[in-house]
């Protein structure tokens, strides 16, 4: 069970000892501040769950304070604001600047807890909702139907009781974040936050910030590790961090420590590392591109992903899963699989896995008609799927000669890098050798043009 951390910032001290000793007794760990000054120096020692910030303090009211973490990166954490002197004004006010909720003095403890509780309960929904679209339909628990899948379930409930490293190896599209995601709920970990990074994004310029956070400029800017604190790191793409990258990480995860970009003090977190690859990282090592020590700190327990041709069983319970999904969530007609249609996708061998079946179903949906998805409609949506690559080139790219200068380039360079992702296999370190780009330089690229590698 993950225990949340508060910080307490009010200038009285009978208030402060009373809100620490009343919420240590309910098995939360609290650090208190007794002016802005100190609440700034706490947030940099430690990122808290949830702070209870009082209104009248003597160098900066709390109000000023709330304004300012709310203008910079944005709030770290959900914040209940507590005053003695409130008055409608300064809870509107507070609320506009992102406060969760308002307390009058003097307190009641009932009340507190309950917002306290409230609070820490809402900001974890709001985490797994985000990821939950951020994962676009992944599932809680993923279809198993065959003997394949449920003793893989079976595998991935054994590792989830042991709080070591994990490494997912699979295809891509086999479903590597959905049982990474899958595992992070089965662990004691389940309550703590569940955070992604590409491996690509903190490689090359800018990766210190992004996995360790700055304190430059006078701006407090958490990265992914404190993030992920009393929770799980889910490291996509492992194999395509590079060497210098692959340092920083594995220094922090051994010592459990770091510093941010500009900071002095070291940070302590407690994160559980699930890591997940297409490549052969055994061969990486050999071949000098991933350093040996990282890598068997990974494999203590690996996890192989199959890919879907190996549990065909499961393609029937797959394909109703979503089109039950887009169904719901896309308002689309309703539509069946007649049993000639599910034989034909079951005999298929999906070279692009369970996502290449969860796109083609969302394909299905959108563009045909009728109540009944028949074999001749899908034999023709497999023909398109399979004839993508190098002979759709010419059509593919064709330029866009009817439009400003800036929107044809931006559309010509989305379609040779979607192009170029298929050739990849969507490996985005395959694409950057393909391209001749930096790789860092190139997620930037992918991101301003809406282009998701995990589609591909």
């Amino acid at each position: 069970m993950t225990v949340s951390h508060i910080l307490v910032v009010d200038d009285e001290p009978d208030i402060r000892t009373l809100v620490q000793e009343i919420l240590e007794d309910e098995d939360y760990t609290v650090q208190v501040a007794e002016d802005a000054a100190s609440a700034r120096q706490a947030l940099r020692i430690r990122r808290p769950d949830l702070v209870l910030l009082d209104i009248w303090m003597p160098d900066l009211d709390g109000i000023s304070l709330l304004k300012e973490w709310s203008e910079g990166p944005g709030l770290p954490c959900p914040v209940v604001m507590i005053s003695g002197h409130g008055n409608v004004e300064t809870a509107v006010e507070a609320t506009r600047l992102g406060a969760y909720d308002f307390i009058e003095k003097p307190l009641s403890l009932a009340k507190l807890l309950l917002v306290v509780e409230r609070a820490l309960d809402a900001d974890r929904l709001r985490r797994e909702n985000l990821g939950l679209r951020e994962q676009a339909g992944a599932l809680i628990e993923p279809v198993a139907v065959s003997r394949t899948m449920r003793g893989l379930h079976e595998q991935v409930h054994r590792i989830a009781s042991h709080d070591t490293w994990v490494l997912i190896v699979g295809e891509a599209g086999s479903g590597k974040r959905t049982y990474g995601r899958y595992l992070h709920r089965c662990s004691g970990r389940r309550d703590g936050p569940f955070v992604e990074v590409s491996a690509g994004s903190i490689a090359g310029t800018g990766a210190a910030q992004e996995l360790f956070g700055s304190e430059e400029g006078g701006r407090l800017v958490y990265g992914r590790l404190e993030q992920a604190n009393n929770g799980s790191l889910f490291v996509d793409e492992v194999a395509d961090l590079d060497l210098p990258a692959q340092a920083r990480l594995l220094s922090a995860l051994n010592t459990q420590a770091f510093h941010r970009v500009g900071g002095a003090e070291p940070v302590q977190v407690d994160v559980r590392v699930l890591a997940a690859t297409r490549m052969d990282l055994e061969q990486e090592v050999l071949e000098g591109r991933f350093r040996e020590d990282l890598y068997y700190h990974l494999n203590v327990l690996p996890l192989r992903i199959p890919p879907l041709r190996e549990h065909v069983e499961d393609v029937p319970a797959l394909l109703d899963f979503y089109l039950q999904h887009y169904l719901a969530q896309e308002g689309l007609s309703a539509r069946r699989f007649t049993s000639g249609a599910i034989s034909r996708l079951s005999q298929y061998h999906w070279p692009g896995n369970v996502r290449e079946l969860k796109n083609l179903v969302q394909r299905l949906l959108i563009l045909g008609e009728g109540a009944e998805i028949e074999n001749a409609e899908v034999e023709a949506a497999l023909g398109g799927a399979v004839g993508r690559g190098a002979s759709s080139l010419p059509s593919g790219l064709a330029m866009p000669f009817d439009r400003p200068l800036r929107e044809a380039r931006e559309e010509f360079e989305r379609r040779y890098l979607q192009h170029q992702l298929r050739e990849a296999g969507g490996s985005v370190g395959e694409l950057a050798k393909l391209a001749g780009m930096e790789r860092t330089h190139l997620y930037r690229k992918l991101k301003a043009l809406g282009i998701d590698p995990n589609d591909y």
